[in-house]
């Protein structure tokens, strides 16, 4: 989040190919779990609170082996619906798979 820092994350919307970034995945994956309601972008979040949201989502994965294929079949087919559609979206943005690069990971 470097030059975002003062006003915090930008929310998944508004990042890079609407969330195709390691924040983005990490909101998806805490709609999947239910950490966070469907509509919560995290927009102006502090990275103190994306980290409190990283490990929970970590401990969710954890309880799941890290797989989707160990989710149960509700989980499964939300984790599908979710991220099915941010690829779309990002394909429809411009994103090509494996092109993009994460300007915080530079």
């Amino acid at each position: 989040m470097a030059a975002r820092d003062q006003q915090g994350y930008v929310g998944i919307h508004n990042d890079r190919f609407g969330g195709m970034t390691p924040i983005g995945g990490l909101i998806k994956d805490a709609w999947v779990f239910g950490i966070l309601p469907e509509d919560e972008t995290c927009e102006g979040w502090t990275r103190q609170q994306l980290q409190q949201l990283h490990d929970q989502v970590a401990a969710a994965w954890d309880r799941h082996g890290l797989r989707v294929a160990n989710l149960p079949p509700e989980l499964r087919e939300r984790h599908a619906r979710i991220h099915d559609a941010a690829i779309a979206r990002a394909r429809e943005l411009g994103w090509v798979p494996g092109a993009d690069m994460d300007p915080e990971m530079e």
